[in-house]
C-alpha cells in the first residue's frame, strides 16, 4: 500500500495488543482498531471509488473507525459537523453528493427527517457486526496523490467550501513531525482539537503510524484547567498540540504553580497568535519541555511552517512562526507584487507537498488561490495565497503580522489588530483580548478579559508606551467570557456581529 492506510496495518503487527485509542472509559487496541475498521470497510460497495463518504458523527472512536474504513475502500472521508444547524448540515451534504454517510443510532433520526439528506444511503455504525476481514484489493488501486480527506471550512460567500487533501501531502506531513518532535510508540498523545480541525490530523496519523497512544480528552475538561491538566499528569500524556486559547486560560488559572507535570515533553500550539506572556508562564512551570509554534491553513497538511522556542522571550514581542516544514517553501509578495525584503509585510504565499488538491466542485476558487509563482515563466510552480500577512525579521524568521481582513484603514494610516492585541496581552491583569474595527462608526474597539478591577485610562497608557495614537482603541469593553469557535479560536465574527450590535 502506498497510501496512509499503510500505518495502521504495520502498527497492528508492531504493537497489536496496545492501547491505540483511549476515550473516556474505552479503549480500543490497534489490532481491534483494524478489525472493527476492516468489518466497516465491508459495508461499502465494491464499485465506488475515490469517492467521498460522509462521517456524521461525534468525536470518538467509532469516527476514527469510520474515516480508516473509508480509506480502506478506496474512497475518502469527510468529518461533518454534528453540533451544526441541520440547514448547514444539509448545504454541506448536498454540495458533497457523498456515496454515503455513516452515522450513530442517535443521529439517524435528524437525518432522517430532512428530505434533502434522506435520498442518500446512510448507514448505522451500531448496527455493525465485528468479524475478522482482510482488506480489500482495492485498497491497492488508490495512490497517494489521490484524496485522503476533505474537510469544510467557512466561505467566503457564505456556503461552506470543501478542501480536499492528498495521502501524499499527510505522509510527507506526518513523516517529517515524527522526526522532528520525536514521536514514538513510548509517547502519549493528548488530543483535543476537534476532528473537524486539521491539527486533529496530526494527532491521529502519527498515533497510527508510530505506534503512539492517543488519548481523546472529554472537551467538557477543556473547560476547566485544574481537571484538564490533573488529566494530562494522571494519564503521563507527553505530547500535546492545542489552540493558544487553551494554554493562555491553563496559564492564566495559575493551575501549572500546583500541578506538576515532568511527563509532558513537547507543547505544540497552532491555529492562532501565541501571546509570549502566557507562553511565558508555560516555559517557567515547565522548563525541560519542548515548545514548538506551528503554522498553516486547512489548505495545506495541517502545518506549512514551523519553530521551535529556544530563546528568551519578553511578554510584548511576537513569537515567530519561524521556518517552512520539509518539502515546503514560501515566498512573500508585496501589495505591488514585489518580493518582501527583510523587516517588509508581504503576503504569505506556500508551496510543496503539502498543498492541497483545491477545493471541491469549485475550480474557481481553486484557481483563484492556488496560483502560478509570478516570478517563474518557465515551469509551472503552484502556490497557495494563504491571506496571511508576515515578514521576516532581522534573524530571518518568519512573523505573522495578521490577516489581510484584520488589516483595516484607520485615520488614514493601515493598521494590523493583531499589534493592538498583542500589545494589550502584555499588560498586567489582562488575561485576553479581542480587538475589533466598527467600520460604520469608524472606532477601534478593545474587548477584553480580566480577573480584577481595570480602568480604561490604565489600557490605554500602556497601549501608548508600546503604540502610536493613530492606533489606539476608542472603546474598551471587559467581557466575563470570550465566545469560541468549534476549533476553539476567538469567534471574532460572533463578536463583532451581536456584541458591536447591541453597543
Amino acid at each position: 500500500m502506498n497510501t496512509c492506510v499503510k500505518y495502521l496495518e504495520n502498527t497492528a503487527i508492531k504493537f497489536p495488543k496496545k492501547k491505540a485509542i483511549v476515550h473516556g472509559e474505552k479503549q480500543i487496541s490497534f489490532s481491534d482498531l483494524r478489525k472493527n475498521s476492516l468489518s466497516i470497510t465491508s459495508l461499502i460497495d465494491e464499485k465506488i471509488q475515490n469517492q467521498p463518504i460522509a462521517i456524521f458523527l461525534p468525536k470518538s472512536i467509532a469516527a476514527i473507525e469510520c474515516y480508516l474504513a473509508s480509506l480502506y475502500s478506496g474512497n475518502f472521508y469527510v468529518p461533518l459537523d454534528v453540533k451544526s444547524p441541520i440547514e448547514r448540515i444539509k448545504k454541506v451534504i448536498i454540495d458533497l453528493e457523498p456515496a454515503l454517510i455513516f452515522t450513530n443510532s442517535q443521529l439517524l433520526p435528524l437525518l432522517l427527517s430532512n428530505p434533502a439528506i434522506s435520498t442518500f444511503k446512510i448507514i448505522n455504525i451500531d448496527e455493525i457486526i465485528i468479524s475478522q476481514i482482510e482488506p480489500p484489493k482495492r485498497s491497492l488501486k488508490i495512490i497517494d496523490t489521490d484524496p485522503i480527506y476533505c474537510l469544510y471550512t467557512s466561505g467566503s460567500t457564505g456556503s461552506p467550501k470543501g478542501v480536499v487533501l492528498s495521502h501524499k501531502a499527510v505522509d510527507d506531513f506526518i513523516s517529517w513531525a515524527e522526526k522532528t518532535y520525536n514521536i514514538t510508540e513510548q509517547t502519549i498523545i493528548g488530543n483535543q482539537a476537534p476532528f473537524l480541525f486539521d491539527v486533529s490530523v496530526m494527532d491521529i496519523y502519527l498515533s497510527l503510524k508510530t505506534g503512539a497512544t492517543m488519548h481523546i480528552i472529554p472537551e467538557l475538561f477543556f473547560s476547566f484547567p485544574y481537571k484538564l491538566i490533573h488529566y494530562l499528569q494522571n494519564n503521563l500524556i507527553s505530547h500535546i498540540i492545542w489552540v493558544p486559547s487553551v494554554l493562555i486560560s491553563v496559564a492564566n488559572s495559575g493551575v501549572l504553580n500546583d500541578i506538576p507535570l515532568p511527563h509532558l515533553k513537547n507543547i505544540l500550539f497552532a491555529g492562532e497568535v501565541m501571546p509570549n506572556k502566557q507562553l511565558n508562564i508555560w516555559r517557567k512551570k515547565i522548563p525541560n519541555a519542548l515548545f514548538s509554534n506551528l503554522y498553516g491553513p486547512t489548505e495545506a497538511a495541517v502545518i506549512a511552517t514551523y519553530y521551535i522556542v529556544e530563546r528568551e522571550f519578553k511578554d510584548d514581542e511576537s513569537l515567530p512562526i519561524g521556518f517552512p516544514c520539509d518539502n515546503m517553501n514560501v515566498l512573500l509578495l508585496t501589495d505591488d507584487k514585489r518580493r518582501a525584503q527583510k523587516n517588509e509585510i508581504g503576503e504569505l504565499l506556500i508551496k510543496g507537498t503539502g498543498l492541497a488538491i483545491g477545493y471541491y466542485k469549485d475550480n474557481d476558487k481553486t484557481k483563484e488561490s492556488f496560483i502560478q509563482n509570478p516570478f517563474n515563466k518557465k515551469y509551472i510552480e503552484i502556490f497557495y495565497r494563504t491571506g496571511d500577512l508576515v515578514k521576516y525579521n532581522d534573524l530571518g524568521e518568519l512573523i505573522f503580522v495578521g490577516r489581510k481582513g484584520s488589516q483595516i484603514k484607520h485615520s488614514g494610516y493601515r493598521i494590523e489588530l493583531g499589534e493592538i492585541d498583542n500589545a494589550a496581552m502584555s499588560m498586567e491583569g489582562i488575561l485576553n483580548v479581542c480587538a475589533i474595527y466598527d467600520e460604520i462608526k469608524k472606532q477601534i474597539i478593545l474587548f477584553y478579559q480580566s480577573d480584577s478591577t481595570i480602568e480604561d485610562i490604565s489600557i490605554r497608557t500602556h497601549l501608548l508606551t508600546m503604540l502610536p495614537k493613530y492606533m489606539m482603541p476608542e472603546k474598551y469593553f471587559k467581557l466575563d467570557v470570550f465566545p469560541y469557535n468549534s476549533n476553539g479560536k476567538i469567534d471574532r465574527r460572533k463578536i463583532k456581529s451581536k456584541l458591536l450590535s447591541t453597543m
